[in-house]
């Protein structure tokens, strides 16, 4: 005596699930799309362009004594979202805390059009944030790219002596993004994620 139930039920199980499906793809493209707007509207709030503050003054910098008995290796990393190309000039770097030091960076707007982007850092260890102190940087306002431009950009910094002794190497890592991206048409894609949970969903 055969078990397995009617296909018609099969199918009555399937629609619910295609369509749980397809919301959750739906959502998870309008959250990334909704990235930007929410960070225009934040600085609208704030009455600033930017999220990055400066970590010190240049006059501070220079008042900070060198340790010159300890060397820190400051290791450089760059990722672009968006037509832009993105890099360092030099993958890494040894300074001495206390040391001001200037690095640069190459952005390069890919498009025929002018866009707005915006840096944001992160470093690794997350114990070393508090211990780099950016004096100059790129990331501190949103920078505009005229059609095919290339920028030199400069990042200057000082690694703070009370950096904790074990920390020997310091990763800087730039996200460049652009912030007035126009919004593709996603009925294509739904589509075809539709399909896709369809075909996932009732095979026959």
């Amino acid at each position: 005596m055969s078990t397995q139930p009617p296909a018609g039920a099969d199918r009555s199980f399937n629609r619910p699930m295609l369509f749980k499906l397809v919301v959750v793809a739906l959502l998870m493209f309008g959250f990334g799309f909704a990235l930007v707007p929410m960070y225009r509207a934040i600085c609208e709030v704030t009455g600033i362009n930017n999220l990055v503050q400066r970590d010190a003054t240049a006059r501070e910098a220079k008042n900070t004594q060198v340790d010159m008995s300890r060397t820190i290796s400051i290791e450089f990393d760059a990722n672009a979202r968006g037509p832009l190309g993105f890099k360092p000039e030099q993958n890494s770097i040894d300074v001495h805390p206390g040391e001001v030091t200037t690095v640069m960076y190459d952005v390069s707007n890919q498009q025929a059009r002018t866009i707005q982007a915006q840096a944001i850092p992160s470093y690794a260890p997350k114990q070393a944030t508090e211990f780099f102190k950016k004096i100059e940087c790129f990331c501190f306002t949103q920078q505009t790219l005229k059609a095919n431009e290339s920028k030199r950009m400069p990042v200057v910094f000082v690694v703070d002596p009370k950096l904790p002794k074990d920390v020997k190497t310091i990763t800087l890592s730039y996200t460049f993004f652009e912030l007035n991206a126009p919004a593709p048409s996603t009925r294509g894609t739904a589509g075809q994620t539709a399909d896709s949970a369809a075909k996932a969903a009732d095979p026959a």
